[in-house]
Parts: C-alpha cells; structure tokens; sequence
C-alpha cells in the first residue's frame, strides 16, 4: 500500500492497523531547537480517544504516546520524530461473523478489488484508529506554529439538527460531549443521538475548523494553494465526503456585492469588512480567521440489517455487532484540527523558504 505520508517540508506517515498491536507515525521536516515532550501530545488524544461518552465507540484506548526518537535533553533536534501508541482493546472475535461478508459503505469492497483482500477486523488502516496518528502529528505542528496561532474545532450540525450561529460560544466547546458551542443545541442532540443510537443506526455531522492569528502570505497561486491543501487534508480523514472554505456551497447563492469582503483603512491598515472568503484569497492566507468545514457521513457499522453480498458471490445480509460510534463525526472534530495544525505547519515552513 502506498500513499501513507502527507505534506511536503512537514510531512508524516502513519502505519499500523486497528488490530494490531500497535500504531504510530513518523513525523519528518520539524525544525531543531522546539521544545517537546509527550505532555505537549498527550492532551489533544484524549480528546480524540473513544470511550469517553455513550454517544461513542466503548472500545478502551488509553492512547498513550510514547516519543522514540527526534527529541534530546526535551528538544527536537531536526531529525525525525517517530511516535508509537499501543493497542489495547483489540476485540477482533467481534468481526468473526461477518469476515466474509462486504460491509457496505466500508472500504472492504474497494480494498478487496484493489489489493485482493481485506481486514475484516475494524477495518484495517481504513479505520478510524488511524486518525489517533494523525492528531499526535498535529500536536507537533501546532509547537512549530506557536502559540501566536489558535486553532479550534467544534461540531455544528448533527443530522438535520444544526446550531444557532447567533448562539456560538467557544466556552461550551469543552462542556459537552459534542464539542457543540451552542448550549441549547447540544442538549437537544443528546435525545436526538439517544434516539438514532437505541435504533442501532448512525448519523452524520459537520464540523467547523476555524484557525486565527495566520499571517497573510501563506500559500501558493494555482497548484500550491492553502486551500486546496486544506481540502486535500480534510477529504482525507475517514469518512468525510465534502469540504467547504470560508462561504463554501453557499457562495454560490449570493450575489457579487454580497460575497466581497470590502475593505476599509483602520488605523493605519487595511482591514476586512467580512470573511466569505474563509481567510483564503487567490490561494493565499489573507490574514482573516482560516474557517474550513467538512461532512463526516454516516457510520458504517451499524446494528440494523442490510442487505450486501459475500466473497462468495452470493447475496446475503449483515448486521455487524461490536462496539461503534452512532455519530463518528464526534470525534473528528480533533482530528480536522490536527490537520488543520499540519497543512498551516507546512505552508508556514514553505513560505519560510522562499520569502525568508
């Protein structure tokens, strides 16, 4: 399998499966001289890490990073910094009833017709376990970046339930298992997600990334543009199937004079009226908040019956049993951070080297 690295001067390639023994990832291009430990890591996996509510996956992962290389005396030291988290709560006996049998919407179907096989168990590096490399990775990125920049995450529609934008306070973010900035809304979804989960299927959501302090310059004009990294980014953690910057699909409902983010003189500099354009002109970073949002579809295994095929080649039925998130796009929402930290991360280091 190839394509397993992502970025160009910083980059990282994940390995491991869901039921192995372990996963990590190496995390190549990070200047010497930052300081770094597994406490700068550990925080943003436990975000990520399952079992936290009943609205995800019961699997038991402590998800502790360990650091094996690229750090001295708690500096990076320009080598590459290699990261392993270890497998706890492998439940591989969950799957043993539908090994030979397509999951539909999994990637079994695909992975099978392209490498002649799949792993039934969980998926594999289709997984989401994946993604726990992935936010361990952006916890580097966010030390290179600084703390001059911010980035945060929070879930703003669930299904058909959306937020009230007028409601958004970033406080409630971490009071809530949603990581949901509107009060009302995330105690509407805990009966609304209760409901979907004792029908033993799944829902969707939307998440919204929202990165502050980047300076403008970043990017690149036609192929090495901030946000089409940004999208390439999101498009591939599991399961997401749209992406929008800044006005995104909406753009297209609104006229010229409404969409432009007119600017005026403050102060000596020039300012923006607006930010349709999600921080992002001519794919270049303009110095507004950087606002990505993207769709996590529904989770795949669910506990109702579908109708699907074997390897066989004959019709069946599946109903996967085991332990998984009624609404994935839960727990997303610190991973399209963690790549949000790593695209910013690689555009920052590339404008470096050209600009100075």
């Amino acid at each position: 399998m190839s394509y397993n690295t992502f970025g160009r001067l910083f980059r990282f390639t994940t390995w491991g499966e869901s039921h192995g023994e372990a996963i990590g990832c190496v995390v190549d291009g990070v200047p010497p001289g930052i300081a770094l430990s597994e406490k700068d890591i550990q925080p943003y996996l436990d975000k990520r890490k399952p079992g936290q509510s009943r609205f995800t996956t019961q699997r038991q992962e402590g998800d502790v990073v360990k650091i094996l290389s690229g750090v001295f005396e708690g500096k990076t030291t320009g080598t590459p910094v290699s990261l392993l988290i270890h497998n706890e709560d492998q439940r591989s006996r969950d799957y043993d009833s539908i090994k030979d049998k397509v999951r539909p919407g999994h990637a079994d179907y695909t992975y099978w017709q392209k490498y002649g096989h799949y792993d039934y168990r969980g998926s594999g590096r289709a997984s989401a376990r994946e993604t726990a490399m992935r936010v361990a990775a952006g916890a580097v990125a966010r030390k290179i970046l600084g703390k001059n920049i911010s980035i945060r995450g929070a879930l703003v529609q669930m299904g058909v339930e959306s937020i009230d934008r007028d409601s958004w306070d970033w406080k409630e973010v971490n009071k809530n298992p949603f990581w949901c900035p509107d009060k009302k809304t995330a105690a509407l979804w805990e009966k609304y997600l209760d409901s979907i989960r004792k029908k033993g299927s799944s829902v969707g959501a939307v998440i919204e990334v929202v990165a502050e302090g980047v300076p403008a310059g970043w990017g690149a004009p036609i192929y090495g543009k901030l946000d089409s990294d940004l999208a390439s980014a999101m498009m591939s953690i599991n399961a997401v199937k749209g992406v929008e910057i800044g006005e995104g699909m909406n753009a297209a409902t609104l006229m010229g004079h409404e969409n432009a983010d007119v600017m005026r003189m403050k102060k000596g500099k020039a300012t923006f009226q607006s930010n349709h354009a999600g921080g992002i002109l001519g794919g270049i970073s303009s110095g507004q908040p950087v606002v990505v949002r993207f769709a996590v579809k529904p989770t795949s295994s669910i506990l109702m019956p579908v109708k699907t095929v074997d390897k066989h080649g004959k019709d069946t039925d599946i109903q996967t049993k085991g332990r998984h998130d009624p609404c994935v796009g839960i727990r997303a929402v610190p991973v399209g951070e963690a790549m949000m930290a790593c695209v910013l991360a690689d555009h920052m280091l590339l404008h470096r080297a050209q600009c100075g």
